[in-house]
């Protein structure tokens, strides 16, 4: 066990960031160190803390923005004082905005920085910032190209524990092609037109019973639920799943965004899965994600701009009618997961402090 340190774990702005910023937080408290948890302080934030009862620091970091900047400048000052009151061993940011006023005051006092960096492309911050790390930490071994002259390591994505070892729900139809759809926990309200439809086709035209289970966002049940219902589409419709391991385990396939913590969920609980990237997502991430996943054999990437309700039918009633291939796209999942990614990203980040106290 290595000596005790004292760290922060800056991971505010949005759940992708936040929850596997609070994984690594937990990897190390269970090794023995002190660690802060530092978020934006958004109100929308304080929902994800359900994993984590230590401390944490609110530092202010509002969206880049020329009416922001205030509170920036603001954020930094504020980071800087925290920075010399507790003096930490090395600090990990996990991209964002709400990285800017950590990293640069880290850089300021001269405690070691680490990034990590979710997506197979780099997001603006990590981008912007690398420069200021000591090394970034990376979830798609892709990455590495895109970051040329920054040292990397290569970590995979940490994601919620516990969503593995979960049972099915309960009363699923006995011998039903079980469909996960999501879009996270806000919806996506175009996969949620596109795939309904393919669902009310696919209950007419197919030849396979089935059931979905449907992540919708809030502003979509009511609609979805009428609509399946007068289609006879067998299912379940939720705003939001809160124990989202029941329904992983519960699904033979998904269907979902290609956000990159969807990506590593998938993998490491072996789903395979059509992936419907956000077109407008910055620098186009979530199609990289998911091109990862593809080449690997462990998932199919349909277009929303392009794909039809007949086409995807068709591809979802070939999908039911092969199972030896769902099996394989399981198993090509299982592959590129990285259950230890909490892990690693500690034992980096226990490497970058040690190095600094030798220096």
């Amino acid at each position: 066990m290595p000596d005790k340190k004292r760290f922060v774990v800056a991971c505010g702005g949005t759940g992708g960031h936040v929850f596997p910023g609070l994984a690594v937080a937990n990897a190390l408290r269970e090794r023995g160190h002190e660690v802060t948890v530092w978020l934006s302080g958004r109100d929308i934030e304080q929902s994800t803390l359900g994993s984590w009862d230590g401390p944490v620091f609110a530092t202010g970091a509002r969206q880049l923005s020329l009416r922001n900047s205030v509170a920036m400048l603001k954020s930094f000052f504020r980071c800087l004082k925290e920075l010399k009151a507790n003096r930490p061993d090395a600090l990990l940011a996990m991209g964002s905005y709400s990285s800017l006023p950590p990293v640069m005051a880290a850089k300021f006092r001269r405690v070691p920085v680490m990034l990590h960096e979710a997506n197979a492309v780099p997001g603006k911050a990590v981008d912007f910032l690398a420069r200021f790390a000591d090394f970034v930490a990376i979830s798609f071994k892709e990455t590495s190209k895109c970051l040329t002259g920054r040292e990397t390591v290569f970590t995979g994505l940490p994601v919620r524990k516990t969503l593995c070892g979960q049972v099915p729900f309960d009363n699923l139809p006995k011998g039903a092609f079980v469909l996960l759809v999501t879009g996270g926990s806000q919806g996506a309200h175009r996969v949620n037109e596109l795939v309904s439809k393919a669902l009310c086709l696919l209950k007419k035209h197919g030849t396979h019973p089935f059931y979905v289970i449907h992540q919708c966002g809030k502003n979509d049940v009511e609609w979805l639920e009428k609509l399946y219902q007068e289609n006879g589409v067998p299912g379940q419709v939720s705003a939001f799943i809160p124990e989202m391991g029941r329904a992983y385990a519960s699904a033979d396939f998904v269907v979902s965004r290609a956000g990159a913590s969807t990506c590593f969920e998938l993998c490491l609980l072996g789903k395979p899965a059509l992936l419907i990237p956000l077109p407008q997502a910055v620098r186009n991430h979530q199609h990289l994600n998911a091109t990862a996943l593809v080449t690997a054999g462990a998932a199919d990437e349909g277009s929303q701009n392009e794909m039809t309700e007949w086409a995807l039918m068709r591809y979802l009633d070939h999908k039911i009618a092969d199972p030896e291939k769902v099996r394989e796209m399981s198993q090509k999942m299982l592959e590129l997961a990285v259950p230890d990614a909490a892990e690693r990203v500690a034992q980096a980040l226990e490497k970058l402090a040690g190095r600094s106290n030798k220096s």
